[in-house]
C-alpha cells in the first residue's frame, strides 16, 4: 500500500475505510465544513458518504488519498486533509482539508498538514502542493501560509450557478 497511516505529535492520520461512513457523514454533511466547499453540496443521506469512500479507495496508484484525523488521546475523529489531482508527471498536487469547528485553533490541522507535506516530499517526488482557498476563508488562508505557501494566482470556481473567487497558493518542494 503506498499511502500508509501517519503519525504525529498527537494525532493519527487514517486511511479511510469503509468503517468511516458514519463519520465521513457527519463531517460532510456539516454545516460549517461545507462553508467554504465549492465542489459539491453537502451530504443529506448517508448513502451518500459511501460514494465518498469508495471514491478514495479506488485502487492505487491514483490521483487522490484522504487520512482521517485521530487525536492520539481519546481516539476522536476530528477531520480529514489529503490530496486530490496528483499529476505525476508535472510532480504536482492540491491538498485539502477541513476540521470540525470544535477542534480549530488547536493547532490540530497544522500538525496534520506537515505530516502529509512530509509524506508528499518523502514518496510522491513532488516540486509543488497547491491550495485553492475561497477567499473569504481567511482561517485557511492563514494556515497556508503558515506551513509557507504563498500565493500565486487565482480562478473562478463555479457552484450553484454562482462565481467563488478562489486564491491559488503553492508550496514549492524543490
Amino acid at each position: 500500500m503506498f499511502y500508509n497511516k501517519i503519525e504525529t505529535e498527537r494525532l493519527v492520520l487514517k486511511n479511510i475505510d469503509r468503517g468511516d461512513r458514519e463519520f465521513i457523514f457527519s463531517q460532510f454533511s456539516d454545516d460549517d465544513i461545507n462553508t467554504y466547499l465549492f465542489d459539491a453540496e453537502p451530504l443529506t443521506n448517508i448513502s451518500e458518504a459511501d460514494d465518498i469512500i469508495e471514491f478514495y479507495l479506488q485502487p492505487e496508484p491514483r490521483p487522490q488519498h484522504r487520512w482521517i484525523l485521530i487525536r492520539k488521546v481519546d481516539g476522536v475523529k476530528m477531520g480529514t486533509c489529503g490530496f486530490h489531482c496528483w499529476s505525476i508527471e508535472d510532480s504536482k498536487v492540491e491538498i485539502g482539508y477541513d476540521l470540525k469547528r470544535e477542534f480549530s485553533g488547536n493547532g490540530y490541522m497544522v500538525e496534520a498538514l506537515k505530516g502529509i507535506i512530509e509524506f508528499a516530499k518523502n514518496f510522491m517526488d513532488l516540486k509543488e502542493i497547491n491550495a485553492c482557498i475561497y477567499t473569504e476563508n481567511h482561517k485557511s488562508i492563514n494556515l497556508a501560509e503558515k506551513l509557507g505557501f504563498v500565493r500565486t494566482g487565482s480562478k473562478y470556481e463555479l457552484f450553484r450557478g454562482e462565481k467563488y473567487l478562489h486564491s491559488i497558493y503553492s508550496l514549492y518542494l524543490k
